[in-house]
């Protein structure tokens, strides 16, 4: 269903005081100096932004707000949608037999305490929502440290101080939500042990960035090590590496992984160790089945917002841009019943093809930047497969110093951290890291197709 969005207006006003603010307090120093000296912050050393982003005191609180709505309507949809069965939902998301019964097997063990991060663009009337990763291997823990950094660059300083601007610590709000999901398991007496844990064949891309999240970890009272799933030995059913015994497991591995035989034959024993109660993890697989695009097009289904309350109506309308499953039928924006396939080959240029279980970007095409030919090819082989269709949503450009006096846009992705409202306050906000890029017609805002990474600072 289409609703009116209220009129744009400039998102950032305090971004704009800020380039006014450099314009009368022009400085010979580098803002991102400490930022690329920093050992944490090296894979980013180039690519940092020239100034934060900002987000009023209220804004920080609503997009908070409406982002634990959506998660509790994804917590909800097993019981809404499909009568309490987990492989049933699972297997409505693209899982295989073998996901599926890892993932399902897992929500019988523990708790789940919200943790994700929101992709989100604005697009100068409000932020929409384009993915949501509820998840525990959530990148850009080190977001704080691009606020610190930043923070030694005494013109940020000062406009900071003068209008009452903080930060969250997203690895201190991880850090909380770890102890409250594996309580049982967190010693009284010792520091606790953390694995910091992936697949043994995405250590080799990712294993320096888990060694340096096992080092900062320490900050904040936790031994850890940064290790993958076949580094693990299972004495008297306890997983330990290098003679350490571990009391919880910090997962980075996902679902895509889980599809390997030869990575489900590694988790067997972990997922006993956690049903035995011998570890914690963070966080627990199910959470996988929430934190994916196919989710998000059931919230989107006219078919389900009968099941939906007025106020979460006004939410997803608000936040969630029209997202559909790739089938042969279904709605439209304005709910009429269409030839979905003739509707996607007719709007190229509005519309993104998204698979629902994949992370970082991989697998998705922006109908805008391909060929009639190879869109309408791609569509043909996604139907009925593990893929939706979102309409495109156009960032609004935001403003940020250029390095000479004047002032250069950005189109940016807000990655929104979220943590239960009982770990951080107003809310549920534990922060926001973003990635900005010069080109308005981008398909995705990521690192990997050059866009730039910054920080946010918020009003108290």
């Amino acid at each position: 269903m289409t609703t009116t969005r209220p009129p744009a207006v400039e998102r950032s006003p305090l971004g704009r005081a800020y380039v006014e603010h450099l314009a009368r307090h022009a400085s010979a120093e580098d803002p991102t100096a400490a930022a690329r000296e920093s050992a944490t912050l090296e894979p980013y050393r180039d690519r940092f932004m020239s100034g934060p982003a900002f987000l009023g005191a209220a804004e920080s609180r609503t997009v908070a707000r409406d982002l634990r709505t959506v998660y509790d309507l994804l917590r909800a949809l097993p019981e809404r949608v499909f009568d309490g069965d987990l492989t049933a939902l699972a297997r409505a998301v693209g899982m295989d037999p073998r996901q599926t019964a890892l993932i399902t097997r897992g929500a019988r063990a523990g708790s789940l305490v919200p943790l994700g991060r929101a992709d989100l663009y604005h697009d100068g009337a409000g932020f929409r929502l384009l993915e949501f990763n509820i998840t525990s291997a959530l990148g850009g823990f080190e977001s704080a440290d691009i606020n610190r950094a930043m923070l030694a660059y005494p013109p940020l300083r000062q406009f900071a101080d003068e209008h009452r601007l903080g930060y969250r610590d997203t690895l201190g709000c991880i850090v909380r939500t770890m102890y409250a999901e594996c309580a049982a398991m967190i010693p009284a007496d010792r520091p606790p042990v953390v694995a910091v844990v992936d697949t043994i064949e995405n250590f080799p891309i990712v294993g320096s960035r888990l060694e340096v999240l096992a080092e900062m970890l320490a900050g904040h009272g936790v031994e850890a090590i940064g290790c993958h799933l076949g580094q693990f030995t299972y004495p008297q059913g306890r997983p330990t590496v290098a003679g350490r015994a571990v009391d919880v497991v910090l997962r980075y591995f996902l679902p895509e992984d889980l599809a390997d035989p030869a990575v489900t034959a590694q988790v067997e024993p972990l997922l006993v160790a956690v049903e035995q109660e011998k570890v914690g993890l963070l966080s627990r697989l199910d959470a996988e089945l929430y934190g994916n695009k196919g989710t998000l097009a059931m919230l989107s289904d006219d078919r389900h917002r009968g099941l939906f309350d007025a106020d979460e109506l006004a939410c997803l309308d608000r936040l969630l841009p029209w997202t559909r499953h790739v089938r042969p039928r279904g709605t439209d924006p304005e709910g009429a019943e269409v030839d979905l396939l003739a509707y996607a080959r007719a709007r190229r240029d509005e519309l993104i093809l998204k698979p629902t279980l994949l992370h970082g970007g991989n697998g998705v095409l922006a109908g805008w930047t391909v060929s009639d030919h190879e869109w309408r090819a791609r569509l043909d082989a996604a139907v009925d497969g593990p893929f939706v269709l979102q309409r495109r949503v156009r960032p609004a450009a935001e403003p940020f110093p250029d390095g000479a006096g004047g002032v250069r846009e950005l189109y940016l992705n807000w990655g929104v951290y979220l943590a239960d409202r009982d770990i951080v306050d107003e809310d549920g906000y534990a922060g926001c890291l973003v990635r900005g890029s010069t080109d308005p017609g981008v398909g995705v805002v990521s690192m990997a197709d050059g866009a730039r990474i910054g920080c946010t600072f918020h009003g108290g």
